[in-house]
């Protein structure tokens, strides 16, 4: 399993060996040793799996407010996606810097998202599966988002020509300067 950490270091892409056969491939797409190897001591406790239909659904961008923080390995079974993770980490050296990655089915990669980042992602291919693990069961009251396109970010998405599809929620959801400070320093 290789490890390589991102312009944020703490956010990692890991790709995880993949042996193909006539018969298929098999893969150890998580391994507590090797991972904790690369410096990840993370215990996951829920397994989230989302079917996109079409080119262009954007979810995010999502977070977890503390104590109910999410950490996320994200990967995707098939399909591709634009996947991003934004730092809301306030005192951080890296705050409201981005990490952007495709992830897809054919590349086999994943990418660690640490508790103190908001998450999203678009579709690239229709019936695209994504699969992530978090370390933090989902809490309706810690649920929270920034708005997708939200200019203090300026998050560069590859939006189809028709713009995105987006959920009710995601359609409403607040500036990163509206809301009162999501991670406080030192509350991640």
């Amino acid at each position: 399993m290789k490890v390589t950490p991102q312009s944020i270091p703490d956010v990692l892409l890991i790709q995880p060996k993949r042996f193909d056969d006539p018969r298929g491939f098999f893969s150890e797409v998580w391994k507590r040793s090797a991972l904790e190897a690369a410096g990840m001591q993370v215990e996951f406790v829920q397994d989230n799996h989302s079917l996109s239909r079409e080119v262009g659904v954007l979810r995010g961008l999502h977070f977890q407010r503390a104590p109910h923080a999410q950490g996320k390995l994200v990967r995707v079974l098939r399909g591709r996606i634009f996947d991003i993770a934004v730092d809301i980490r306030e005192g951080s050296p890296t705050y409201l810097q981005t990490v952007a990655v495709e992830l897809s089915a054919e590349n086999w990669q994943q990418l660690w998202i640490p508790r103190g980042f908001a998450h999203g992602f678009l579709t690239l291919e229709p019936d695209t599966e994504v699969f992530y693990k978090v370390d933090a069961e989902y809490n309706r009251e810690a649920d929270g988002g920034i708005a997708w396109d939200d200019p203090a970010l300026g998050i560069d998405w590859p939006l189809p020509p028709g713009g995105p599809v987006l959920s009710d929620k995601d359609r409403v959801a607040p500036l990163l300067a509206d809301l009162a400070p999501v991670f406080p320093k030192g509350s991640v």
